[in-house]
């Protein structure tokens, strides 16, 4: 993904990123002049689709490499800058994943800091944020990372956004069922979040926390009601104190417009829906910010011992109290501790439904590895790692995680050597299989579902789509793609394909998709060909 917009609030505001609106992939297309290696041609199919209008003035770019060789099969401006939409956190994830190892688990602990005497401590519980990324709201029963093809995440860009059955709120619950297993009956003193881990990075868009609860967001649902002129049924999660959410949501009739606005008041803690539900349409999903994630998580911990027969006398809404924590933890008992999926779970999500929040938390996460509280310092880890990785990063620009900076760019070739590199680790099927795959899951799930490269091709793609206000329609930035082609005997070949300055006439988001659609089509046709 890119800069994040919807398609319904485009118009207006300068470049948006709809990596959601990427689902689907990009290809490489004929060039007038190639600084490339050439290869073999396109297939007939590819060069029809780049034919098409809303490429008239557009750049492609391809490169297509036998990685047991290094034998390149096709080629055009492998070293030319493309803007890479969410193709970015090839990089950005990779890097966390090899640093942090596949099997890391993030352990957050909660400390009772006083005196115990009986079920009372006479002290505060704290709970210290360790960069977990769904503190067990997306945990299946098996222990894995459970995702929808379409996440919650990008509810107000795209239609059609679904959310995962698991409860947001699991990790705290059973970080407070743990505290009650310990004895403790009562807290006399408070509850207070640690984020010292790293600071907020305004750079980082969206702004990665120490603790993150459900991605930081609250779920807002509005479902059509029993008829026409009925108000629409309202849900919402997780539902954690002072957050309130009304609803002035209207059911019209069945084949009308389906249009819910969200506004907010007190510091986003008012939350209120307008608009209109279809009778017979599918339920509404948007979201709304949690403005203070420190603050959220401490209320809804409090609220969640209270769940499980633990009374905190202190007030359990307003600030995080967070001049009352220690300089650290030695000597001081840790009643609870909730422990993460592997990382690996969590970059599969991350790369599978190009989740923005994740990928920007990974250069926080490498930045703490050095000691730093500063997420910049992530990146001098991510150089190494490149450098070491055998990937020529003086062919990448990035200044976040999720490739959404306008300054972020990087060439074909540099993003298929990253590809490369782990054809040669014993992880190359784990990191592949954690790609979306065409027709299967993920952001390519719903294309090319019929064609021969359906399961065969694993890829990751990106956007840059923004309005027009000219000529009054949607501008692409960059559409890409790149990842593996199955070639059988197991064989993979990994490739690279993107447009830039392709448009559609009109600002329907749905012309957007059909160039999307197009791009899953040419990665299908390389895996034919």
């Amino acid at each position: 993904m890119v800069r994040r917009l919807g398609a319904p609030s485009l118009r207006g505001r300068a470049g948006a990123g709809c990596a959601a609106l990427l689902l689907v992939a990009l290809a490489s297309g004929p060039v007038a002049a190639d600084d490339g290696d050439g290869g073999a041609p396109l297939d007939p199919r590819i060069t029809e689709i780049m034919r098409k209008p809303e490429y008239r003035n557009a750049q492609w770019g391809l490169l297509q490499s036998d990685p047991a060789t290094g034998r390149v099969v096709r080629s055009a401006f492998p070293q030319q800058f493309f803007i890479p939409g969410s193709t970015a956190k090839l990089f950005s994830v990779s890097g966390p994943w090899r640093t942090l190892g596949s099997d890391h688990r993030f352990e957050t602990p909660l400390y009772a800091v006083g005196e115990r005497r009986g079920g009372t401590l006479d002290g505060d519980l704290d709970l210290v944020a360790q960069g977990d990324l769904t503190m067990g709201g997306r945990t299946a029963a098996d222990g894995t990372v459970a995702f929808t093809s379409l996440d919650h995440t990008y509810a107000d860009d795209v239609p059609g956004a679904t959310l995962t059955p698991q409860d947001p709120l699991a990790g705290i619950d059973m970080i407070a069922a743990q505290v009650r297993r310990a004895g403790i009956t009562r807290v006399s003193g408070d509850v207070i979040v640690d984020d010292r881990l790293f600071a907020a990075d305004p750079v980082l868009v969206p702004t990665p926390t120490p603790l993150i609860i459900n991605d930081n967001l609250i779920d807002l649902t509005a479902a059509p009601g029993e008829r026409a002129g009925a108000p629409a049924r309202l849900d919402w999660r997780p539902k954690v104190a002072p957050y309130r959410v009304t609803s002035t949501v209207r059911t019209v009739a069945a084949g009308k417009q389906s249009a819910v606005t969200v506004t907010t008041s007190d510091n986003g803690t008012r939350i209120r829906l307008s608009g209109t539900v279809a009778l017979g349409a599918a339920p509404v999903l948007r979201v709304s910010p949690v403005t203070d994630p420190a603050a959220f998580g401490r209320t809804a911990l409090i609220e969640a011992l209270a769940r499980a027969g633990v009374r905190v006398d202190a007030t359990p809404t307003g600030p995080n109290p967070v001049a009352a924590l220690p300089a650290d933890y030695a000597g001081r008992a840790r009643v609870a501790v909730y422990t993460s999926p592997p990382y690996a779970d969590y970059a599969k999500l991350i790369l599978k439904v190009s989740h923005n929040l994740g990928a920007n938390l990974g250069m926080c996460l490498l930045a703490v590895t050095t000691g730093s509280h500063a997420c910049a310092d992530g990146f001098p880890v991510l150089a190494r790692f490149l450098d070491a990785a055998g990937v020529d990063r003086g062919q990448i620009q990035l200044l976040d995680g999720r490739g959404g900076n306008p300054v972020d760019r990087s060439t074909p070739r540099a993003v298929v050597q990253m590809l490369t590199y782990w054809t040669r680790t014993p992880e190359a099927r784990l990191f592949r299989e954690a790609l979306p795959v065409l027709g299967v899951d993920g952001l390519l799930a719903d294309n090319c579902r019929d064609c021969p490269a359906r399961g065969k091709v694993f890829a990751k793609t990106g956007a840059a789509v923004g309005f027009d206000a000219l000529n009054n329609r949607l501008g692409v930035g960059a559409i890409t793609i790149a990842g593996y082609l199955d070639r059988g005997g197991g064989r993979f070949e990994v490739f690279y394909a993107g447009v830039t300055g392709a448009s559609t006439p009109t600002t329907d988001p749905s012309g957007i998709l059909s160039i999307a659609n197009d791009l899953a089509l040419v990665a299908a046709y390389l895996q034919e060909g």
